[in-house]
């Protein structure tokens, strides 16, 4: 991923999922697919999240460097949002042994 906002983008996206569906494995497993990535490919070393009324907040150590980056919550939830408006869809399937 080329862009380091893409990658906490695409990163606080699919956590807010997994943080609200904490037996959801693919999103969890998602989550931990854009944490390598940022890592691995950004070199960030840590993450702080906050939010407010209107936004999500992510501070990011990158190369000993801290960054800040900002996103409507609007736009992050969105994917929460379609889940909960059709559940049907989006089932959480068992882990498998």
């Amino acid at each position: 991923m080329k862009s380091l906002q893409d990658a906490i983008y695409n990163w606080l996206t699919i956590k807010i999922v997994s943080d609200a569906r904490p037996d959801d494995t693919a999103a969890a497993d998602t989550t931990q697919l854009f944490e390598q990535i940022l890592a691995d490919e950004h070199h960030v070393d840590s993450k702080e999240l906050k939010r407010d009324a209107l936004m999500y907040y992510v501070t990011v150590v990158q190369d000993g460097n801290t960054k800040e980056y900002r996103f409507p919550r609007d736009l992050i939830e969105v994917m929460l949002d379609q889940i909960s408006q059709e559940p049907d869809k989006y089932i959480t399937y068992p882990v498998e042994d």
